[in-house]
């Protein structure tokens, strides 16, 4: 008879590891991250999703394109795809992100969530535009004030000597000026090279750039806008060449007054140079205008930064030019900024566009715009960082900069995190406006759980009868497995939840419950292998290691089995079929836990008692092989 296996562990030493485990993770569900503040019986609230406690489902209509057309099936499956990243990067996980006809992408997340939903449809394209233009001296009160032109340090090795060598006396380190609410950028700092090497590397544009190709639609908006303002005055606002100071002549706006009544959606018709030569367009209108509206990069553009229009030049420096971008902590200033890494082709263009503002052509207008913005006091042109519609920073370029750049402004942890988000997820193919934002029921949802979990503890009811009646002492060895099992399934959600997002759904319940199918599966292994050893005529010390050496190789394997399949379908799926593949391959997990460090211990321990082989306490006693009797010999 062989033996039965060698160094089987102790049980007490395996309870024990089970019961730190216990220990430290109901540590975490009442004093671990994100319990401050809540009450214990709050702190047990695993976090529901959309189908059971109701929530949020946001609209987002994508505009149409320039030809009138919508956009195409590609275009909106690539927008939902990069919006699913960025609701799932806001910390709401089983997040449901689906196409809705041919315009519409709907999300719908569980609780309240308008907040966190009102900026994942933005467009969140970035450009790096030179500031060629700016509208006079009363735009440097407004953008700059006095009090509010804090610089921002260069990151990296800013104090390089190789840095500082190549920079005119006049500054005596590179660094980024910045002005008004938008912050500034700073970079590390490359070798700039000499005045006289870099004034034909790269020629800087003339402010009156080649106009762009006019479309048949925007003709006929012209036109109609030429009928609705006059036909000479619109001629005569062709012809402008700079913007009418009205500081000097209040009055000399007047015969431009018929612009100020022109829709945000007239205003985006018109070529750029109307827009910021045209006194009576004002700012209201421009930042109002569609979203996109200045986003194409080979055209000048115009843009407005707390009530001073810019003409900005053509975008150098585009967001698919910045590899990452990440929300940090800026200890040496105290505030957060957006730290942003280049790719190697955007390093390069980085660094042409700042060496052309740094030391701009003769003929370039940018150093009057650069000293009008600034109150006389630039000797640098600017660069305008958009996002959007919106100049978030125009700082002055005092080197040629490459590498890492930071943008600051008045940004919290929340702020910095969402615009690095849609930064880092990238630019959406088309543009999209929230529509509509409306609370979602969860009286269906509520109806579902009550039935399932009703028609669950039904199950479990008649498994638990049939395990006592069949196994007898061994079914509480069962329930007592399924028990802790459940325990470490309930306080991992709750950790998950506060830690990761995890919802939970009815998908994730479901889950739940096939796998405690799976763990009554490996009871059914474990003690029918038993069953054979005691009746081969093995005592009980001997069978219990030897039938679990046998049945754990089967068991590892069907729950392998499992976890794999509930990996390949987590990753190969979406929505609530991804929530039932976390639940299913989580539980399985920790049914293998508590397989091997309470099942086996624990009937060890029972193999060790005299009751263990009575045929009235363990049901196994009849398993024991009888002596043959005269009559059968």
């Amino acid at each position: 008879m062989a033996r039965p296996p060698q160094g089987q562990p102790h049980p007490g030493r395996q309870l024990a590891v089970l019961g730190l485990l216990f220990a430290i993770l109901y540590a975490l569900v009442f004093w671990g991250p994100g319990t401050k503040g809540m009450g214990y019986e709050e702190r047990l609230h695993p976090k529901l999703g959309l189908d059971l406690i109701g929530g949020t489902q946001a609209t987002y209509e994508a505009s149409l394109l320039a030809n009138g057309q919508v956009p195409n099936e590609t275009s909106m499956e690539e927008a939902r795809k990069i919006i699913d990243q960025r609701v799932n990067a806001l910390g709401v996980a089983e997040a449901e992100v689906v196409v809705e006809g041919s315009r519409n992408i709907v999300v719908s997340v569980a609780g309240e969530a308008n907040d966190q939903l009102k900026n994942v449809g933005q467009a969140a394209q970035m450009r790096f535009r030179k500031v060629v233009k700016a509208t006079g001296d009363n735009a440097a009160a407004a953008v700059n004030p006095p009090s509010a032109a804090p610089s921002a340090a260069p990151s990296g090795s800013a104090a390089a000597p190789s840095a500082q060598a190549s920079v005119p006396a006049a500054s005596s380190a590179p660094s980024a000026s910045t002005g008004g609410q938008g912050g500034g950028v700073g970079v590390e700092l490359a070798p700039a090279p000499s005045p006289s090497a870099s004034a034909s590397a790269t020629p800087a544009p003339s402010a009156s750039a080649a106009p762009a190709p006019v479309t048949a639609d925007v003709k006929e908006q012209r036109a109609a806008i030429e009928k609705k303002v006059g036909a000479k005055i619109y001629a005569q606002a062709e012809k402008l060449t700079d913007t009418v100071d009205l500081s000097t002549d209040p009055t000399a706006g007047q015969p431009y007054k018929a612009f100020a009544t022109l829709t945000p959606e007239e205003v985006n018709a018109l070529p750029a140079a109307m827009q910021y030569n045209v006194p009576t367009i004002s700012c209201d209108q421009l930042d109002k205008r569609p979203s996109g509206a200045i986003d194409v990069v080979d055209q000048q553009v115009v843009a407005c930064q707390t009530g001073a229009k810019m003409l900005l030049d053509k975008a150098k420096v585009v967001g698919t030019d910045i590899d990452t971008a990440s929300p940090q902590y800026d200890q040496q200033g105290g505030q957060w900024v957006v730290s942003l890494d280049f790719t190697g082709a955007g390093q390069t263009k980085w660094a042409n566009l700042t060496r052309e503002a740094f030391q701009p052509a003769a003929d370039d207008s940018c150093l009057t715009a650069a000293q009008a913005l600034s109150g006389g006091t630039a000797t640098h042109c600017l660069v305008a960082v958009v996002l959007d519609k919106t100049v978030i920073s125009a700082p002055e370029i005092q080197g040629v900069l490459t590498g890492q750049s930071q943008i600051t402004g008045s940004f919290n942890a929340t702020t910095a995190r969402e615009l690095a988000d849609q930064i880092k997820y990238g630019a959406l193919p088309v543009t999209f406006t929230q529509v509509s934002a409306q609370t979602v029921s969860a009286t269906l949802g509520i109806q579902q759980l009550e039935a399932g979990l009703i028609a669950a503890a039904i199950g479990m009811g008649l498994v638990a009868i049939y395990a006592f009646f069949y196994y007898r002492l061994l079914g509480s060895v069962i329930f007592l497995s399924l028990l802790l099992s459940g325990l470490l399934t309930f306080g991992a959600l709750v950790v998950l939840g506060r830690t990761t997002g995890f919802t939970l759904t009815l998908a994730g319940i479901a889950g739940f419950i096939v796998s405690l199918g799976v763990a009554a599966d490996s009871f059914v292994i474990y003690f029918e292998r038993l069953k054979d050893e005691l009746h081969e005529g093995r005592s009980a010390r001997s069978a219990v290691p030897r039938a679990w050496a046998r049945a754990r190789r089967t068991i590892i394997s069907a729950n392998t089995i499992t976890i794999m399949a509930a990996v390949v379908l987590y990753i190969v799926s979406i929505g609530a079929v991804k929530g039932f593949a976390f639940a299913l391959g989580l539980s399985t997990v920790l049914d293998l836990v508590v397989v091997f460090l309470f099942r086996h211990p624990i009937m060890t321990m029972f193999a060790r008692t005299k009751a263990f082989m009575s045929p009235r306490v363990s049901g196994l006693g009849r398993a024991v092989k009888r002596a043959p009797t005269e009559k059968e010999a």
